[in-house]
């Protein structure tokens, strides 16, 4: 039954689009089908992910097509489940919002398009997480591969589109090929391709850490983890912001997904996989706040942290592969359902600012941070969505990033107990460094919510939004309830969590004690539940205050006699100092008034302007410097192809000359 409803829902989304090939580009009639059958397909798969979390799972079924050797099998078990549940969500969720912000009438040149490849990415991933052999996992890996990329370039006209396309194409079969070579050692070691644990004595030692080394660059490369994160900030900044928000909350976390099944196969786990996957989510969960912070795109910023939330998720998954190692079974549950909480709520949190995002950038068509300003005024629904999306990615009560966050505190302060060096040093410094991740997130969006949504409109564009409509609210509305209701009850998700813990350990020596057992769940909603009730209760007594005033004043300006945009603080200004700090890293470059010619010099100084900008240093000053000079190089080569016969036998002449002299 399970796997019938996962088989429609991954039907239905895979033909949403399709209707709206048959009907006049200008018809809104096509989209209303597609997104009502996205939402019956979300409605679907959702169902099918609860029963099978909660009822236990079917036996996969087989479907009657062989490739190299492999049936093609299809279910759902509870890992699969657990990665269901935020596709059909997020995917639901951002079709309703795109019935508002890609209006059909309105996009008649790609609008079909765009609905038909993003329906077909739904399926492809959904299809993805249902594969039970090798051959169907990589027809939904390039099903999910191919349309998010035609579905992320719909505006390509623009130059920055095609580019950050091709950037993410190259990228994505780069580690389609990796996984290739992965499942053909995967099919010489275990003589299939079914995805089912290998026996304990049917693998040695160096084919096992072969399997996870290919497994970790192919998939690691998927989910963006530094420094494999080159592709990630362009593709997401680009796309449609809807589609944004399905490749951050749930694209991503494909390779999450397949680490947790590849390390599920294998029967014995050596320690060093764990620490290497907590030392690469060390890294990127510093690096990604890092970079985020120096951001002047709106979405480019959300993009980067992306990289940071799965650095988080690495690192409950480091935890859980050492609690495996060790035959530590709290280590493996606090680990592992922090990880996969975690998917969850960075799936929630981080659509729901992609959308309120694409509803701001919807209202005022530039996506700089300091053409922005005195939004919330304007559009007082989508600051406010934003704010719980910004408390929720910072890992603040009473949301549900605290409570993921949590878990993975609880687990990394539990391997200090152990006695050995070796099992303890690498965790405890994953303490301080989460505490870090935390506090810089916090700087960022204060940053970005004071920019974007605070202060007074600092261009006409921002002087003229207004709120976006019901089909963009009501679906941005949704997110952050769900984010709200995690972070107050999670007590009602540990039976979610534990069938996914139980499976993925397993009967192996690490196996996963119940999550109550091990986290204090009830403490945990008490204390979220009391913090929701202080922030209602503040609330309502600013409003109050608010309304009896006598007059309202404005700000201090200074004794300036009228205030004005260019007086508030920039972006820039902003991350000024935790820039600075991190110049070692991130590697600023900066334009500013010049020593010859002080801006302040004379009785009327001139204008003057000071910009600061951030390249990636893997992407801008590593790869496309490279590939230039592979280009340029390349470039001289031709100058030896001159379409001359006297020249090409010159060539050969050299050429037999040379081997007679070797010889």
């Amino acid at each position: 039954m399970n796997t019938e409803l996962g088989l429609a829902a991954i039907a239905l989304a895979g033909m949403s689009g399709v209707p709206g090939l048959m009907l006049p580009r200008g018809s809104n009639l096509g989209q209303r089908i597609a997104t009502v059958l996205s939402v019956a397909a979300s409605i679907t798969g959702i169902w099918a992910a609860f029963r099978t979390l909660l009822l236990g799972p079917d036996p996969p079924r087989s479907l009657p097509l062989s490739m190299f050797g492999a049936e093609i099998s299809i279910g759902i078990d509870a890992l699969s489940a657990a990665f269901l549940l935020p596709i059909f969500v997020i995917s639901g969720a951002a079709a309703l919002f795109g019935e508002g912000y890609w209006k059909q009438s309105k996009n008649p040149r790609n609008g079909r398009k765009l609905r038909l490849f993003y329906g077909l990415l739904t399926a492809g991933l959904a299809l993805l997480v249902a594969s039970r052999d090798g051959a169907s996992f990589l027809l939904g890996w390039e099903v999910m591969a191919l349309s998010c990329f035609l579905a992320m370039s719909a505006e390509d006209d623009k130059k920055e589109v095609r580019e950050a396309s091709w950037i993410y194409f190259a990228s994505t079969h780069v580690s389609t090929l990796i996984l290739f070579a992965f499942f053909a050692l995967y099919f010489a070691v275990k003589g299939s391709l079914v995805l089912e644990p290998f026996p304990v004595d049917r693998v040695d030692t160096a084919a096992a850490n072969a399997l996870f080394l290919l497994a970790l660059a192919g998939f690691g490369l998927k989910a963006g983890i530094y420094p494999l994160h080159f592709w990630l900030p362009p593709a997401h900044a680009s796309a449609p912001s809807h589609v944004s928000a399905l490749m951050s909350g749930v694209l991503i976390k494909m390779g999450v997904y397949g680490m947790l099944r590849v390390c599920w196969l294998l029967p014995h786990v050596p320690l060093w996989w764990g620490g290497c996957l907590l030392a690469l989510g060390c890294v990127s969960g510093v690096m990604g706040v890092a970079f985020a912070i120096a951001q002047h795109d709106l979405k480019r910023l959300l993009a980067y942290h992306s990289i940071e939330n799965i650095g988080i998720i690495f690192m409950g998954m480091g935890l859980a592969v050492a609690g495996r190692s060790l035959g530590r079974p709290d280590w493996t549950t606090l680990g592992l359902c922090g990880a996969v909480l975690h998917t969850w709520n960075h799936g929630l949190f981080k659509a729901l600012l992609f959308l309120a995002a694409g509803s701001t950038i919807h209202a005022v068509h530039t996506r700089e941070i300091d053409r922005l300003g005195g939004l919330s005024k304007r559009m007082p629904l989508t600051a406010f969505f934003f704010l719980v999306g910004a408390a929720a990615i910072c890992g603040l009560p009473p949301l549900n990033g605290f409570i993921s966050e949590v878990f993975i505190y609880l687990g990394l302060f539990r391997t200090v107990s152990d006695v050995s060096v070796l099992t303890w040093a690498l965790p405890l410094a994953g303490i301080p460094i989460l505490a870090l991740v935390g506090g810089l997130a916090l700087a960022c969006f204060v940053k970005v919510y004071g920019a974007v949504f605070l202060g007074v409109p600092r261009t006409e564009c921002a002087e003229l939004a207004r709120e976006s409509g019901a089909a963009m609210t009501a679906p941005m509305a949704l997110l952050a309830s769900a984010c709200l209701w995690i972070g107050i009850a999670p007590g009602t998700i540990a039976p979610l969590l534990d069938p996914v813990a139980k499976f993925w350990a397993g009967g192996a020596a690490g196996a996963a004690v119940p999550l109550a057992a091990v986290a204090p769940l009830g403490w945990l909603g008490l204390a979220a539940g009391a913090t929701a009730l202080a922030i209602v209760a503040a609330t309502l007594v600013f409003l109050r205050s608010s309304a009896s005033a006598a007059s309202a004043l404005p700000t201090w300006d200074c004794g300036y006699a009228a205030s004005a945009p260019s007086m508030q603080y920039t972006a820039s200004s902003l991350a000024q100092g935790v820039v600075g700090l991190f110049s070692w890293l991130l590697l600023p470059s900066s334009s500013r008034p010049g020593a010859a010619r002080p801006f302040a010099a004379g009785p009327f100084p001139v204008r003057a302007k000071f910009h600061q900008k951030v390249p990636d240093v893997i992407l801008d000053r590593t790869i496309l410097p490279a590939f230039g000079a592979v280009a340029w190089a390349c470039f001289w080569f031709r100058l030896l192809q001159r379409g001359k016969i006297n020249a090409y036998l010159l060539y050969v002449f050299i050429t037999l000359l040379i081997l007679l002299l070797w010889n």
